[in-house]
């Protein structure tokens, strides 16, 4: 992916917008981070009004974007979600056929779901819009509860920073999870967050307590390679397994289990990037146990096995040392 076209039309979204410009525009070559030829576009040249009072000149049409790699769909005005520019349903249809990634933010998801692209895949959107959409495109599997949905070359986020977590999935797939983390520091936000949307439908505000899961986390990232349970983990911070289970939800939006495994997931892309030990004991330090569970979790999870992944995205050997410190 070298080329990324951006279409921005009247009613933009300023902070959905500034999400890809910050993900796929910058120049981050100083951090080895390959430079992206970014462009915003529009179908018509010139002034483009933001639904926040003030407008941005684009000079590019969307001819760039019959040929980007990556074509980014920002949020698009409610009363355009069923009659959108064709010239920009073209360019997206144009996409799908060609086998060019296509990204939307929050709702810009209307935007594709009104190209048909969509159609018999799973996608998602915010929340709030989840069932207008599903109404509006019954053939579309609209899922109210993630973050963000990849299906084939397509990926549609939730609303506003749910599609900085759409944007690094798609940068950990093209340049692999330590770039990703990366241009994540950069930005001052989690490589990846675990969990979804419904944490913020049904309790829009965190219960508090005065005691912070975050201790037993990082300790767990500092062990992956043990046999880790939630009766292990509660016992670590004296509660209940069934008490630490709920807490756990509700601090991080998964479950302990679901979340150990991510986490021994994304150990593992480092160790394949950065090392050249071989699979049995990447599997050992991952707490995965055998190189077959970990290619097992590894194809389910991203759907490239160990050594697929690491032919293409190998950094020069790191020694054990260098690559523990890149984990920490």
């Amino acid at each position: 992916m070298r080329t990324v076209a951006c279409i921005v039309q009247e009613g933009f979204a300023p902070f959905e917008f500034g999400v890809a410009c910050e993900a796929f525009g910058l120049d981050r070559t100083d951090s080895g981070i390959p430079n992206f030829d970014f462009r915003i576009v529009t179908p018509d040249p010139g002034a483009v009004p933001s639904k926040m009072g003030f407008s941005i000149n684009v000079d590019d049409d969307l001819s760039f974007a019959y040929e980007a790699d990556l074509v980014v769909v920002s949020p698009t005005p409610h009363q355009y979600w069923g009659n959108a520019d064709e010239r920009v349903l073209d360019v997206i249809r144009h996409a799908d056929a060609r086998g060019a990634w296509l990204l939307s933010v929050c709702s810009g998801s209307f935007v594709l779901a009104n190209a048909g692209v969509l159609d018999g895949r799973r996608a998602t959107t915010h929340w709030m819009y989840a069932e207008t959409m599903a109404r509006m495109y019954p053939e579309v599997e609209v899922d109210p509860d993630v973050l963000y949905v990849q299906d084939g070359r397509i990926i549609t986020s939730a609303g506003t920073a749910a599609g900085l977590d759409a944007c690094l999935h798609l940068l950990r797939q093209e340049l692999g999870a330590e770039a990703a983390n990366i241009i994540a520091r950069r930005m001052v936000v989690p490589p990846q967050r675990d969990g979804g949307q419904a944490q913020f439908i049904l309790k829009p505000l965190p219960e508090t307590t005065g005691l912070s899961l975050a201790p037993v986390a990082d300790w767990v990232l500092e062990n992956l390679h043990l046999d880790l349970s939630v009766e292990q983990l509660a016992n670590r911070v004296h509660m209940s397994p069934r008490t630490f289970a709920r807490r756990f939800k509700a601090d991080y939006g998964t479950t302990p289990a679901a979340w150990i495994a991510r986490q021994r997931i994304i150990q593992a892309q480092r160790l394949l990037e950065q090392t050249e030990w071989g699979l049995d004991r990447i599997a050992d330090e991952c707490g995965f146990g055998s190189a077959a569970v970990l290619r097992q979790n590894f194809s389910r999870v991203l759907g490239t096995t160990p050594t697929a992944y690491r032919a293409r995205f190998a950094c020069p050997p790191a020694t054990p040392e260098v690559a523990a410190s890149a984990a920490a």
